[in-house]
């Protein structure tokens, strides 16, 4: 008998699976088409994101793989008038070609030797005006047609784009030229075919070097896939061979010389050398390197000869992973970003509207048809959102790359932005201020049955299962006195407090903090005020207690005072005890410290910041950080930290250097900077452009050089960053 599943037995619907890609858009000129992209696709169903980069001219989309398929995806956004190719294969652009660009600079060539023989009195370097309208048409229909198309997917995708505004410009000057010739053919004076011409010119020029600039000046992932040598010297039976990099597999056996540069990841066989890893850590610093060190793909090998052997190849590298990091954080876009988004929906509406009313009330003031006509066209030329979108995605481009050379890997153009507005940083202790190698100081008995060696053995037995530096000391100490680990089973767990586990023929065994084992009285001794203390019970009765310390980071105290210097206040919060914390801040000169904080009192802490208005950026490298690193605005996960802290984190920092505390935060702050920079120059430039335009001030071909100039002036401050170097000698932080 067929039974009818009660609602609540339901199968729930089985998880997307989505798929995360992204495509190389050409066709693009200017934020109004990205903002069309990101509209048609975001309606579709099966997407589940669609965010477009008008300045490294990408489509980043999530979308639903059991509904719709990469060739969908792009097919969508050819309705749109664009064209996608998945990022990995090569990719061409519409723009326009030197070749192309000059040849419709020679068609220009006769109309400049007009202008010139009118400014200095002679007719008799005019070009007839037959010949203006053919050379006048050529460019029109030919080296316009691009604007025509644009503008037509434009409007047909129900978002008006630059394309608009030059094609009804354009054609509006070209069709009353051909108007006055056709019916008044020796009205030289009247007919202003020059102006067409020299609009389209302007604006092809603009858009090509615009084009140049993004993708050369400011690709960062060119500048680091430039690193990675085409051709590496590799062991074959017995001989050197130059082979291709292409066929570099792990453990192949590979020889790097003075000069030369490390082709992938591996592990020195032989040889002594000094490397520059500046590209990763963005520390100039030489870099010993010597047999069974690593060596990293993409640094220079300054001094010596080193065989090694290949442990990771391509993307597995850490320069890879780096460029990996790096295109996916480009692809995002800022929360700031969303104001050029706003500005651009309505643009060019406004812009036409703001045409139309200037040549109806230049018309009615008496300044003739074909004058009113002019200054509407130069309304319309002059005022482009070129600048306004490239204003926040050039500056996060050259601000991630700048980043990224300082040795700073951030997650996501959100990341950025929020780590450049913080005012309180946070610091963990342990691997963070400290170089997270502690050792065991000293040590006491409550047992007199138990000898040091026993306890030492016994403690380090059950912090083998643990995964904490003071946990690495112990077991460090037990293996220099040449103690067996023993196994241990039932192993439990305490986050912030310690774990406990079963020994046969010894007991249970508790290690962790003092009041964790259920030890008293030692924190207040004298000698025990400034140790880390790991506490051993066994069956619930304490046993032996171990003081340890560990060495502050040389560099500390100085990145603490420049943090204070840029009035940011510092916080430290550390599962520690309070004395030992309380030291610790005032050796740093650090604001605040709390001790024997759980990672819930960490989180909880962030939160009550947050709640009082504050920025709060956390510094961390452990399991326990995570929860408040995912809580902080921002969040910075040093070098050798755990998977989960690299995950939770906004912006991972190479090396263990907390320079690269400094370097992320600073970068961050100039790339916001810039951003308001960008947005300040594309404004006043349409404020002061449109009146003057409107005036009579600026014709048409002074507003298209005005136009090209604008989006120039904002690649161009863009790439100021890009100028950037932050250095750290003896922790003393200086900026070149």
């Amino acid at each position: 008998m067929n039974q009818s599943a009660h609602p609540d037995q339901i199968a729930p619907n089985p998880p997307l699976t989505t798929n995360t890609e992204q495509f190389a858009i050409t066709g693009m000129t200017c934020q109004s088409c990205a903002s069309r992209i990101e509209k048609v696709l975001n309606k579709k169903p099966a997407i589940e994101s669609a965010t477009v980069n008008f300045a490294t001219e990408t489509l980043t989309v999530a979308y639903d793989a059991d509904s719709t398929d990469a060739d969908e995806v792009m097919a969508w956004v050819e309705k749109t008038g664009f064209h996608a190719t998945p990022m990995t294969e090569h990719t061409t652009t519409d723009a326009q070609t030197p070749w192309g660009l000059m040849v419709l600079w020679l068609l220009s060539l006769p109309f400049w030797v007009g202008m010139i023989g009118m400014m200095i009195g002679s007719h008799a370097l005019m070009v007839p005006v037959w010949l203006q309208f053919v050379l006048a048409s050529i460019v029109q229909l030919v080296f316009g047609a691009r604007f025509y198309r644009g503008a037509w997917a434009s409007i047909r995708g129900g978002l008006a784009n630059m394309d608009v505004l030059v094609a009804l410009g354009t054609t509006a000057i070209w069709a009353y030229s051909t108007y006055v010739w056709l019916t008044h053919p020796h009205a030289m004076h009247a007919v202003y075919f020059e102006a067409s011409v020299m609009v389209i010119a302007f604006v092809c020029l603009g858009k090509y070097l615009e084009h140049r600039t993004k993708t050369q000046s400011l690709d960062s992932l060119g500048l680091l896939s430039k690193l990675i040598p085409t051709e590496v010297i590799k062991q074959v039976d017995g001989q050197w061979v130059k082979v291709a990099i292409d066929s570099i597999q792990t453990k192949d056996v590979l020889l790097v010389n003075t000069g030369d540069k490390v082709a992938v990841d591996g592990v020195v066989l032989s040889g002594v050398g000094m490397t520059d890893e500046s590209h990763l850590t963005g520390e100039s610093l030489l870099i010993q390197k010597s047999s069974n060190d690593t060596i990293y793909a993409g640094s220079t090998l300054m001094d010596g000869s080193l065989i090694y052997q290949a442990t990771a190849t391509g993307e597995a590298t850490q320069l890879g992973d780096m460029m990996t990091a790096l295109k996916d954080a480009q692809g995002t876009k800022a929360h700031i970003a969303r104001f050029a988004d706003r500005v651009a929906a309505v643009f060019v509406p406004v812009v036409v509207a703001i045409s139309i009313m200037t040549f109806v009330a230049n018309w009615m003031l008496g300044t003739g048809f074909d004058q009113a006509l002019m200054r509407a066209v130069a309304v319309l030329v002059i005022a482009c959102p070129c600048a306004l979108g490239l204003a926040t995605p050039a500056a996060i481009m050259a601000g991630m790359g700048t980043a990224a050379r300082h040795g700073v890997w951030f997650k996501d153009a959100v990341s950025l932005e929020s780590a450049g507005s913080i005012d309180t940083i946070i610091f963990d202790k342990t691997g963070t201020l400290t170089t997270g190698k502690p050792s065991v100081r000293q040590m006491a008995l409550m047992d007199s049955d138990l000898d040091a060696n026993t306890a030492l053995q016994l403690t380090a037995s059950i912090e083998q299962y643990a995964s904490h530096p003071l946990a690495d000391a112990l077991i460090h100490a037990a293996k220099a006195a040449n103690l067996p680990l023993l196994p241990a089973d039932d192993i439990i767990s305490t986050t912030g407090q310690g774990l406990s586990g079963r020994i046969d023929a010894v007991g249970r065994l508790t290690v962790g903090t003092p009041d964790f084992v259920g030890i008293d009285g030692w924190m207040a001794d004298e000698g025990w005020q400034d140790v880390s203390i790991v506490g051993l019970a066994i069956d619930g009765v304490p046993k032996a207690i171990f003081g340890l310390s560990d060495t502050l980071k040389p560099e500390a105290a100085s990145i603490v005072h420049q943090i204070h210097q840029d009035d940011i206040q510092t916080v430290l919060l550390s599962g520690d005890r309070q004395s030992v914390v309380d030291e610790v801040a005032k050796h740093l000169g650090i604001d605040r410290a709390k001790g024997q904080m759980s990672p819930r009192d960490k989180l909880a802490s962030i939160e009550a910041l947050k709640q009082q208005g504050h920025r709060v950026a956390m510094i961390g490298d452990g399991v326990n950080d995570a929860p408040a690193m995912a809580a902080a605005n921002a969040s910075f996960a040093v070098g050798g930290a755990t998977d989960i802290a690299r995950h939770s984190a906004s912006a991972r920092l190479l090396g263990d250097s907390l320079s690269h505390v400094y370097y992320a935060y600073t970068i961050a702050r100039m790339t916001l900077a810039n951003i308001k920079q960008n947005f300040f120059f594309a404004l006043v430039y349409n404020c002061i452009g449109i009146p003057l335009a409107a005036m009579g001030l600026l014709n048409p071909m002074m507003a298209a050089a005005a136009m090209a100039l604008s989006s120039m002036s904002v690649l161009l401050n863009a790439m100021r960053l890009k100028r950037v170097r932050l250095n750290s000698v003896d922790g003393e932080i200086s900026a070149v």
